[in-house]
């Protein structure tokens, strides 16, 4: 079993019965749906989850995991995710898979955030590796790749198949942004991004994740905690 499979099935067992469910997205996560859907026939769980995206919808209709709506969840018990980048004080970088919005929007009302990752993904400082993904509406691009470049970042479009502009889930586009020397101050960053006029929401998560579940190519995961 690699490191990446180990993470994501070991972040489905603090699932526990009864539990309403935030389902992320990634291939990561694939592994937890596919250890979920293992509990719910053998253990017979009962659970329901809200999916991040279409795709992650998809997988945990075809594995027979129950889903619901927001309109049916106030609150969210566990959410299980992905990051393409983990710092020390649990702050990340989401949306490589383009889900950024949704799974920020669950984090949001979610009461714990379990984040599996593999060793990798652990980072001393944010965006120095991995461009900083910023959903915005398209008739804001041209005013929000200028106010990013302001900022001190390198946005480029994008690009999905064909070489047309990569598309949401909710019909908008994605500037991926690129920090020279990363990202000194997430939170500050984080806020100074999400005032601008056209950005619908950015890939920095502060404050979300509880824990998290890294995955290691020899022995058993590793459980990190907030405050520990």
């Amino acid at each position: 079993m690699d490191a990446k499979e180990k993470a994501g099935r070991r972040a489905a067992e603090f699932v526990e019965d009864g539990m309403t469910l935030g389902l992320g997205t990634g291939s990561t996560v694939h592994f937890s749906l596919l250890r979920l859907a293992e509990r719910i026939r053998e253990e017979g769980l009962s659970v329901r989850g809200v999916p991040t995206s279409v795709d992650t919808q998809d997988k945990a209709q075809g594995l027979g995991i129950p889903l619901v709506g927001l309109d049916e969840a106030e609150h969210l018990d566990l959410t299980i995710d992905g990051a393409d980048e983990v710092d020390p004080d649990f702050h990340m970088i989401k949306g490589g898979g383009g889900a950024l919005l949704r799974e920020k929007v669950i984090a949001s009302i979610s009461r714990r955030e379990v984040i599996a990752v593999v060793s990798a993904k652990l980072v001393d400082r944010l965006g120095r590796d991995f461009l900083l993904p910023v959903e915005v509406t398209p008739f804001a691009l041209p005013v929000v790749s200028r106010a990013l470049e302001a900022l001190g970042c390198q946005p480029s479009m994008r690009m999905a198949e064909m070489d047309d502009p990569y598309e949401t889930d909710n019909g908008n586009r994605i500037l991926d942004c690129r920090f020279p020397d990363g990202i000194a101050d997430a939170p500050g960053t984080e806020r100074r991004i999400g005032m601008l006029p056209g950005v619908v929401e950015s890939g920095l998560f502060i404050g979300l994740a509880d824990v998290v579940v890294v995955g290691r190519a020899e022995g058993d995961c590793e459980i990190l905690e907030r405050g520990d």
